[in-house]
C-alpha cells in the first residue's frame, strides 16, 4: 500500500520518516514526496581502457566531482550519463520500502533519473544517488534545488528482520554522502582471498 500525503506528513512528524530540509506546501504531493537536485555530480572521464571490470575496478577512479553553485547550472548533453544527488538527508524506516522516479515534466524533456537503482531499502539513510541520462536529442539544463524526482513510500508486511544498515547484511550506501559511484567491487562474490 503506498502512503498518501496524509500518512506521509505523519510519519515525519512522529520522527519515523526523516526527509531534511523539506518544504511540506511545495514538496509533499498526494502519494510521493518530490525531492530537490542537489550541487554534487560526477562526471565519467574518458580512459585509455577498454572497459570496466566490476571485480577488479574502484570505479571512483573513472569519475571527477563537479561542485557548482546553487545559482549555476548542469548542461546534461544527449547520450551523456552522469551521477549526481538529491538535496535531502532520508531515512527510511524498517516498515517502508521507498521508490524514486522522475517526475513526468523532466521526463517528456527525455529526463530519465535511474538506470536501474530506483529501490531503497527499510532503514537506508542518506543521500539518494541519482543516475541521470539524458535520451532526448537536446541538452538539458539542470539546476540545484530543483524538483527533480518523486519518492514514493509503501507499508511492508510487517517490519524487516535485517533493515539496511543492519550487522549482519552488506550495506556498503549506508550514510552516504553526496553523488556516491559504484561499490560493486565490494561484492562479496568479488573479494579475494576470503577479504
Amino acid at each position: 500500500m503506498i502512503l498518501s500525503d496524509r500518512d506521509i506528513k505523519e510519519y515525519i512528524k512522529a520522527g519515523k520518516l526523516v526527509v531534511e530540509p523539506i518544504e511540506p506546501e511545495v514538496q509533499i504531493q498526494p502519494s510521493s514526496i518530490d525531492l530537490r537536485l542537489g550541487n554534487q555530480f560526477k562526471v565519467f572521464r574518458h580512459m585509455n581502457k577498454g572497459y570496466i571490470d566490476p571485480m577488479f575496478d574502484n570505479i571512483e577512479q573513472y569519475t571527477e566531482d563537479l561542485l557548482i553553485n546553487n545559482e549555476d547550472k548542469f548542461i546534461l548533453h544527449p547520450a551523456e550519463f552522469v551521477l549526481s544527488t538529491i538535496k535531502e538527508w532520508i531515512e527510511i524506516p524498517d516498515n517502508l520500502v521507498a521508490r524514486i522516479e522522475g517526475r513526468s515534466s523532466l521526463g517528456r524533456m527525455a529526463l530519465l533519473i535511474h538506470a536501474t537503482a530506483g529501490f531503497i531499502d527499510p532503514g537506508f539513510k542518506g543521500n539518494i544517488t541519482l543516475e541521470l541520462s539524458n535520451v532526448g536529442k537536446m541538452p538539458i539544463a539542470l539546476h540545484p534545488n530543483m524538483r527533480i524526482c518523486q519518492l514514493a513510500l509503501e507499508k511492508l508486511s510487517s517490519p524487516c528482520v535485517r533493515p539496511y544498515g543492519h550487522p549482519t547484511r552488506e550495506s556498503k550506501y549506508q550514510m552516504q554522502r553526496g553523488a556516491t559511484p559504484s561499490k560493486i567491487h565490494m561484492d562479496r562474490e568479488f573479494r579475494r582471498n576470503g577479504d
